[in-house]
């Protein structure tokens, strides 16, 4: 059955009547300071030495698109590794937890959402979601799905960096919330963000309430690298989407087949690199930031890096803060890790 657009909820009351309220947080019609500041990140990036990229602008539209698919190649362990962890501990989640809403930063498509939303609807717990994703057209499109497979489910969308939704986080509308961070999206963090990021989640909870973090953990470099560079060249055209994104945000005269994707795993620092390697010598300019940049070849900019982490030291770290872990989860190989914590009533 197709799916009903946002457009159609009107007539189709059986499907979403008064059970989806979408939130947009980025709007070009009230911009906000992230929005009035917008490039300026891409200008310090592309004018230091290296050069980097924030990893926020992989996903418009295509690239949130690339990377669902991504998730699905023979290489890239960490879905069906995350997913099977959730399969076997979203009940015992459910109960520990009991009747909550599940909050989650970076929802894409909610498919691995899907498994806790099943755990909680057997223990006949009412359900309510509130997805957060940069991408409205992924946001939409998944919570019309949901509201079409779960009769009794309410859903909150916003479209939203996860800085602004969790500092605007509304109260929830069950007695607890749980937020959800899946995926190894943390890795995307250096140590400095992380401590930004780890604050902004115990500024968000009240006390009792749950966070729900997934993490890669470190492994060899043979099962580390094919997962950021695949043989279909999945991964790679996700990459040099980031060129197209800001060649369309910013003006932007990027020549995609002038740069081609690297990734390596850096033993030292204990993260996989994703660079854009520059096959000349060129000049790229960015016309809405009055941004030109010169490149030498084989210059490169770093798009994103994926850290991978110890259990036990993430652990520690979050109890530091408050969050205190319930629970853990792994795989047998320990290539994944899942960590429910509650925040301590000191840290309200």
């Amino acid at each position: 059955m197709k799916s009903p657009k946002l457009s159609d909820r009107t007539n189709s009351g059986s499907i979403v009547e008064n059970r989806l309220h979408l939130e947009r947080l980025v709007s070009a019609a009230a911009p906000t300071p992230t929005e009035i500041n917008a490039g300026s990140d891409v200008v310090s990036g592309l004018t230091q030495n290296p050069k980097s990229l924030p990893p926020k602008y992989f996903y418009d539209d295509r690239g949130s698109t690339l990377f669902e698919l991504i998730c699905q190649l023979p290489e890239y362990y960490l879905t069906r590794t995350e997913t099977a962890i959730l399969q076997e501990s979203a009940g015992a989640i459910a109960r520990l937890t009991g009747p909550c809403e599940i909050v989650e930063l970076g929802s894409g498509s909610s498919t691995k959402t899907r498994i806790l939303l099943d755990a909680y609807s057997q223990l006949e717990y009412p359900l309510n979601y509130v997805p957060i994703d940069i991408s409205p057209t992924i946001l939409e499109n998944s919570a019309c799905q949901l509201l079409a497979d779960y009769p009794s489910l309410q859903i909150h969308g916003i479209v939203s960096t996860y800085e602004l939704a969790l500092a605007k986080m509304a109260p929830p509308q069950l007695p607890t919330r749980m937020l959800c961070f899946l995926g190894s999206t943390l890795g995307n963090l250096n140590p400095q963000e992380c401590d930004v990021f780890f604050s902004q989640i115990v500024g968000a909870l009240r006390s009792g309430e749950y966070f729900l973090l997934g993490i890669d953990l470190d492994k060899s470099h043979e099962i580390l690298e094919p997962a950021y560079d695949d043989s279909q060249g999945v991964t790679a055209a996700f990459n040099l989407n980031m060129l197209r994104h800001l060649n369309r945000k910013f003006e932007g005269n990027f020549d995609l087949t002038q740069f081609e994707h690297l990734a390596f795993y850096d033993r030292e620092e204990c993260q996989i690199e994703m660079h854009l390697k520059s096959k000349k010598a060129q000049t790229v300019n960015l016309r809405s930031l009055d941004l030109t940049v010169e490149f030498a070849a084989g210059e490169t900019i770093r798009s994103e890096i994926s850290r991978k982490f110890n259990l036990d030291a993430v652990r520690a770290d979050l109890s530091r803060r408050g969050l205190m872990p319930v629970q853990v989860w792994t795989d047998p190989n320990q290539w994944f890790g899942l960590i429910l914590c509650q925040l301590s009533a000191n840290k309200d």
